[in-house]
């Protein structure tokens, strides 16, 4: 199969510029001198990406993924290397990339589609479509510069997938629609690939590139830390990320004696009950931010207790990445008494087989009065964790119900 991307021994330097002398003395005295830093967005990286395929790329912020994309789309020269690319770009970068603030929806259209490469004929084809997807039919004819953040992204992205891309790429940008725009723009994007445009994403959405994409390159800190598969490459990057929160928790509990702080998610409540530590525990009761679908997995939270409470009620809650709420439970609801608290503790909530698909997910922790009316404590997402369904291609959803099929062929009775 013919490659729609090559890139080879690529490399980006930035130049960082200290301020401008503030005086001629200054000036004078600097002269000569190197007044910029030299930074390396990407150094040495080399990959292809098959005509056809779904591509991802993953890493924290700032290790150089949109940079590779400025790169392939020509926005940035690289430094050293060089980029090949086979085939018609369609990008959608940022918010507004490419727009005129004081064009109309409609004109940008026309510039952008042109821009590519469409004919006003070819353009003059789609645009009620491109209209239609984008959901800003009422003010397609108001200047842009007036549209909110999910309006720009909205017609941003109906343009990129209406022009007939054979290569789209998609940034982190599409994170900005709501939830039913997100769907869309998936299912179409699901579209084009089996029709054999190339995609090309970059997201923190671990499951979605799992899902998605044939293969994947993890960036970190301007290098490729691995390359392969995206189910390999999301495991190798949870496994570092993993040792990383290790590490750092129990650096933290070494330095303070005290558990990690819950800080991460939305917090409410009136505080008698405090949750100073939420933690995944794998099945050798070790610290982890992922688990197997087929093995055990329990939540652990240590708390505070800051005035004595009679028969408090906690619970921990299950969500998909997207809120869709997987399982809430309860000390109550599982006939469990907490009697009086009043001392320091921990709760876990242990899960023989954890029995949900691949994707991300999130626990949140509460602490409620034993009529279950009143919040001493509330954490919402304390603690997001990747699943991994290993050994079970071809599954799709959110639960893995353990099915098993039976086959049989029906003889037809012969007719007396």
């Amino acid at each position: 199969m013919t490659n729609a991307i090559e890139v080879h021994n690529l490399s980006k330097q930035f130049r960082i510029y200290a301020n401008r002398p503030r005086s001629l003395k200054e000036g004078a005295v600097s002269r000569g001198r190197k007044r910029y830093d030299e930074f390396w967005a990407l150094r040495d990286v080399s990959f292809d990406i098959e005509a056809g395929t779904a591509f991802g790329f993953i890493g924290h912020n700032g290790s150089g993924k949109s940079t590779m994309l400025r790169c392939i789309t020509g926005i940035y020269k690289p430094t050293s290397g060089h980029v090949n690319v086979s085939g018609r770009i369609s990008a959608l970068l940022e918010l507004g990339s490419g727009f005129h603030p004081d064009l109309s929806g409609r004109e940008n259209i026309y510039l952008n589609a042109s821009i590519l490469g469409l004919s006003k004929r070819e353009i003059d084809a789609v645009i009620d479509d491109i209209i239609e997807f984008s959901g800003v039919e009422q003010f397609i004819d108001s200047p842009v510069k007036v549209y909110s953040s999910g309006m720009y992204v909205r017609l941003g992205f109906a343009v990129a997938v209406h022009v007939n891309p054979e290569i789209l790429i998609i940034d982190e940008v599409v994170a900005v629609g709501d939830e039913e725009f997100q769907r869309r723009c998936f299912e179409h994007i699901y579209k084009l690939r089996a029709q054999g445009v190339t995609i090309v994403l970059v997201s923190h959405s671990l499951g979605l590139v799992q899902t998605m994409c044939d293969r994947a390159a993890w960036f970190d800190h301007g290098r490729v830390r691995s390359l392969g598969s995206s189910v390999e490459v999301v495991g190798d990057y949870l496994k570092s990320v993993n040792a990383e929160e290790v590490k750092r928790s129990h650096d933290e509990l070494e330095t303070s004696g005290e558990a990690v702080a819950v800080d991460g998610g939305t917090r409410r409540g009136s505080g008698e009950i405090r949750f100073r530590d939420v933690a995944l525990l794998d099945s050798d009761g070790n610290r982890t931010m992922f688990g197997q679908s087929e093995e055990s997995l329990t939540v652990r939270a240590s708390y505070t207790v800051n005035e004595p409470i009679v028969d408090p009620v906690f619970a921990v809650s299950i969500r998909h990445e997207n809120g869709l709420l997987l399982s809430l439970t309860s000390t109550s609801a599982d006939g469990l008494s907490t009697g009086r608290v009043d001392e320091s503790g921990e709760v876990e909530l242990r899960i023989p087989r954890l029995g949900i698909l691949s994707g991300d997910y999130y626990v949140s922790v509460y602490a409620i009065d034993k009529h279950q009316q009143h919040v001493y404590d509330e954490v919402d997402r304390a603690f997001p964790f990747h699943v991994r369904t290993e050994g079970r291609p071809g599954r799709d959803g959110l639960i893995d119900l353990q099915p098993t099929w039976a086959f049989s062929t029906i003889v037809p009775t012969k007719e007396a």
